[in-house]
């Protein structure tokens, strides 16, 4: 019998990921001009507010306002009708120095000897299912959101749209994991109230709404989803959408007041959404505003490079890797696997968890200098998921008030890279 899987996406104009992208664009500031900072920072955001909290050691200063600020404004809250606006928003800091407790757990006098910035579990996973080894249902919703935010910035149609959507996706399956069809697509999106109602009734407003909520539902089906299917290369996930799917478009009806002002937003509240949509599992741990040291993001993206890599050699049809830490303490204490029986070699899971050990240095500092983590590489990856993106090189320009200006060449989302296929292929006799 054949079953339904779920996931969801949020955009950058969600009030949880401007938060989260506030707290990665601290981060890029200070490892820019500091590469060795420690950083957890944490932001609010709220009706005209933020508020920035956390723990930093670095020898860089950054202006948190204009930072705050610049990010507000590229996501698109630049009008005063929204409610919370890049120039006149509040900006409060209770951003204080890093515990020496945690500091001196962390840093060693053999650099290679780091402990673990905190302890906690971390997955990481993989699937065939996609070109770029993710759930399908994922990668479906992060792709009508992107595509949803470059129409907005066009503005050439669908101009009534805010910077705050979310979009779900639910996947019929067989029983085998092999998907069968679309069965619905959820997108909710904040809107200008573009159409007034005649009169002051509720009646003359109810009608008002449900003109607009016509045209929105048109738009989405008719000028969205097509620039959606034009973004996918894979004939087999295209035959996947039929007539027959069910599409809930703003089902509550009317959604215009959005963002910070309709919703407080909190970074770290979307952990599902930067990893793997509810397929396989997560540790707790959130990712932005976190410095490399903190196994909670370096970790996970190290498992999440071994999966796919294992995944792409041909290992296992799908693998989930998970790897813990105590804190200060350099080694993890445990590797373990799970191909949930798709594994395609001889061997137990315990097995490959072995292999991997002897493959893949799990060392904090190692998974740093081999995914180059110390780099400004971060603000990237806090909006439409942090696994599945597209490794590339890209210059980057940092301005200060109190430092030189700093123009850098990073490599974003290492992790994703297929750049050990070959080893493992030879580990498992591939």
């Amino acid at each position: 019998m054949s079953y339904l899987f779920t996931s969801e996406s949020v955009s950058e104009g969600h009030p949880d990921k401007v938060a989260d992208q506030i707290s990665d664009a601290v981060l890029d500031e200070l490892l820019a001009y500091d590469p060795s900072s420690k950083v957890a920072c944490e932001t609010l955001v709220t009706t005209g507010q933020v508020v920035l909290a956390g723990e930093v050691k670095s020898e860089a200063y950054v202006d948190l306002q204009e930072v705050a600020r610049g990010v507000i404004k590229r996501i698109g809250y630049t009008k005063g009708e929204y409610m919370f606006e890049g120039n006149s928003c509040g900006v409060f800091s209770a951003i204080h120095e890093q515990s020496p407790d945690i500091n001196r757990g962390v840093e060693r006098k053999d650099p290679m000897d780091q402990g673990a910035g905190d302890q906690g579990m971390m997955f990481g996973y993989a699937t065939h299912e996609t070109e770029n080894y993710m759930p399908l249902s994922l990668d479906l919703s992060h792709r009508i959101l992107s595509v949803l935010a470059e129409i907005r910035r066009e503005g050439k149609v669908m101009t009534y749209l805010r910077p705050d959507s979310k979009s779900q996706v639910t996947i019929e399956y067989e029983d085998n994991g092999k998907p069968i069809r679309i069965d619905t697509i959820v997108v909710s999106t904040q809107h200008d109230d573009f159409i007034q109602p005649e009169n002051d009734s509720l009646e003359a407003q109810l009608a008002a709404d449900e003109k607009m909520l016509a045209i929105i539902r048109k738009d989405v089906i008719e000028i969205l989803m097509p620039r959606v299917f034009a973004t996918i290369n894979h004939p087999e996930v295209l035959a996947l959408f039929d007539a027959n799917i069910t599409y809930h478009v703003n089902p509550t009806g009317k959604f215009v007041i959005g963002g910070p002002h309709g919703d407080s937003g909190l970074t770290g509240r979307k952990i599902i959404v930067d990893t793997y949509g509810g397929k396989g599992a997560h540790g707790g741990g959130a990712f932005s505003g976190k410095d490399p040291s903190k196994v909670d993001r370096s970790a996970a993206y190290a498992v999440r490079h071994i999966a796919k890599n294992l995944v792409a050699a041909g290992v296992a049809d799908e693998i989930l890797v998970q790897v813990s830490y105590a804190i200060g303490v350099a080694r993890p204490i445990n590797i373990y696997v799970n191909t949930y029986g798709r594994s395609n070699v001889p061997m137990s899971d315990g097995e490959i968890a072995c292999k991997i050990d002897e493959l893949f240095d799990l060392r904090p500092k190692a998974i740093e200098d081999r995914l180059k983590l110390r780099n400004p590489i971060y603000s990237e990856t806090a909006a439409y998921g942090h696994m599945g993106r597209e490794p590339r090189i890209v210059t980057k320009k940092f301005s200060s008030r109190y430092q030189p200006d700093k123009t850098m060449e990073v490599e974003l989302f290492t992790w994703e890279k297929l750049d050990y296929v070959d080893k493992v292929k030879e580990a498992f006799g591939l």
